[in-house]
């Protein structure tokens, strides 16, 4: 990592603050393909072993969720100036500005899309309400320092969620198929069915050896760090639990396939940890840090666990999050496509952004965040104005595949009334949890949530995660009979995928809807329509969020901690700290009991 300019500090102290951090490396990482960290009984009671004090109590408010549409004609009701922008409305750049109009800036986002959240964005078609992103949620009841880092938000920002908890999901594998639920006394059974009681005993002696790696995974959360020196008294406050987890922390940031060698020798077992690994991050225990693994293992397999849904869909969550800027008196600006970050030419410092259709010129008075990949940020800046070794690292940052989504709206008229809200499918694992469309992940959202279609309907979402090659798509126009034929091709897969759920899903199909690697690429102005950055554990880190631009941060899937709905909400965080002042910093940490 380079010498930021922004903040005036060198490498070496970002890896340091990395190195107290790894508990937390991608840790939660929840996304569109993710196992969402679990929750515990105790926390729903508002307990927490690690917590300095009892967090406050938060009651939702009434104000409404305001995102205002651009059109050319209203360019002049933007302003001329912000003490922030904010580029784009996922949850890192939404967990950013919520955070920063929090703490008293003024803060102005801009989102290319007609409808705010980036991935998680939701959309409508025919009274059916369809998820494009996440579909498994947890650890959003947590408090203190082992909760969710969106859940840190949230209590920041004094908006919580009305949730809805389950515990059980439906695993077809090679070896058969499971109704599970979350916690460790179902899989043990499970794993007599496959393997025995040697599999099951191993499984044991494996959990119990990753319980110090789980401790320091934990040590530190990522609300408390910032990319500057300010971290000397943020994260001082957990030195002590830090120094004792020091010598366990430091194998935190191996591969994970590294660090169970020799613990783990059942087949069944080495595959099911690859597949957990791959939902987490896009790669199996061999590109996967321990940190991100110690975490999840350690709340996944916990007595009492529960998984939880937002009541509304991952809609719910983006109108907290905006509603968190817009109390404030900070803006949510859709159809508003960012074309070029300024930077005076005088100081190098990224000094605001001009507008696509308008040609509208907004200055930052603080900073920038912007929320696009860095592969997609440089773009938006003058070439000159980018530091040649910065250009040659992003350029170079291996990029994560992309996706095939089916969307379908279907009649549930004589359909089980236990059918479960989560399938994951597993087709091989000699072919690798990582192999084309191998693994396919289903979610039901209505079966928790009849309000998300009409009644006696329910809405699907099947995906193959982080599998589906862009090159194969890269040229073609989405208008052409080639793209759409493609289309129908690479999503048979998904179809024979829910057909082993639901066997007449065709005939019951009212709305289809297929989502691309290009689909990706437009909507979400995604390089390559991927993933994220596919950077394997022992191989690289995310950067933090300040860039060697001065005045420009990045917050999001490229940036520590990485991939995930938890982790771009702790980037968010990050940036939103190191803009901040440390005292208000340090406020918002004991507002929220850490």
């Amino acid at each position: 990592m380079q010498k930021s300019p922004y903040l005036n500090q060198s490498s070496h102290f970002h890896r340091n603050v990395a190195a107290g951090a790894h508990f937390a490396h991608r840790m939660s990482q929840c996304s569109e393909i993710m196992l969402y960290n679990t929750s515990i009984d105790s926390r729903r009671a508002g307990l927490s072993l690690r917590s300095r004090k009892q967090p406050p109590k938060f009651t939702p408010t009434a104000a409404a969720s305001t995102t205002e549409r651009l059109t050319t004609s209203k360019a002049d009701t933007l302003p001329d100036s912000a003490d922030v922008i904010v580029i784009g409305s996922g949850i890192g750049g939404l967990s950013a500005a919520s955070i920063l109009s929090r703490n008293g800036f003024n803060v102005l986002v801009v989102e290319s899309h007609y409808e705010a959240g980036g991935c998680a964005h939701t959309f409508k078609r025919g009274g059916y309400h369809f998820e494009s992103g996440p579909s498994l949620y947890s650890g959003l009841t947590g408090t203190g320092p082992t909760a969710s880092p969106l859940a840190h938000v949230l209590q920041a920002i004094d908006e919580p969620l009305d949730l809805l908890s389950y515990d059980g999901w439906n695993v077809i594998l090679p070896e058969g198929r499971f109704a599970t639920k979350v916690g460790n006394e179902d899989f043990r059974e499970i794993l007599m069915q496959i393997r025995g009681v040697e599999a099951r005993d191993e499984w044991d002696r494996f959990l119990e050896f990753m319980k110090p790696l789980s401790e320091a995974a934990t040590a530190l959360p990522p609300a408390a760090i910032r990319a500057d020196l300010g971290a000397v008294l943020t994260v001082g406050r957990y030195l002590p639990t830090l120094l004792k987890t020091g010598p366990t922390a430091a194998g935190l940031t191996a591969p994970f396939e590294q660090t169970i060698k020799g613990v783990v020798k059942d087949p069944f077992i080495k595959n099911w940890l690859d597949l957990l690994a791959f939902l987490l991050s896009g790669l199996p225990t061999n590109g996967t840090i321990a940190a991100e693994m110690a975490f999840m293992l350690s709340e996944f397999y916990r007595k009492g666990c529960f998984l939880d849904f937002p009541k509304g869909g991952s809609k719910a969550l983006v109108d907290a999050l905006v509603r968190g800027v817009t109390k404030h008196n900070g803006r949510v600006i859709l159809n508003a496509h960012v074309d070029k970050i300024t930077v005076d030419p005088s100081t190098k410092r990224a000094d605001g952004i001009i507008l696509r259709d308008s040609g509208k010129v907004i200055k930052a008075k603080k900073a920038i965040v912007s929320n696009a990949t860095h592969w997609d940020t440089i773009k938006l800046l003058p070439k000159e104005s980018v530091p040649a070794q910065w250009s040659q690292d992003v350029n170079t940052t291996p990029a994560n595949r992309s996706f095939m989504h089916l969307h379908i709206g279907f009649d549930a008229t004589g359909l089980d009334k236990d059918l479960d809200l989560h399938h994951i499918i597993v087709n091989s694992w000699d072919k690798g949890v990582d192999a084309e469309q191998n693994v396919v992940l289903i979610s039901i959202a209505s079966v928790i949530d009849p309000s998300l279609a009409p009644q006696g309907k329910h809405c699907l979402h099947a995906y193959y995660p982080a599998t589906e090659p862009f090159q194969i798509w890269q040229a073609l126009d989405r208008a052409s009979p080639e793209y759409q034929a493609l289309k129908e091709e690479r999503s048979q897969g998904l179809w024979r995928a829910v057909e082993k759920i639901i066997p007449n899903i065709r005939s019951r199909a009212e709305v289809v809807e297929i989502g691309t690697p290009l689909t990706h690429q437009r909507y979400l102005r995604r390089h390559k329509g991927s993933y994220g950055p596919g950077i394997v554990a022992g191989q690289g880190m995310f950067p933090f969020p300040p860039t060697p631009v001065p005045g420009l941060l990045i917050c999001g899937d490229s940036t520590f901690p990485g991939i995930g709905l938890p982790a771009v909400a702790a980037s968010g965080t990050i940036a939103a700290n190191t803009v901040s002042s440390v005292w208000d910093h340090l406020k918002m940490l004991d507002d929220i009991g850490l």
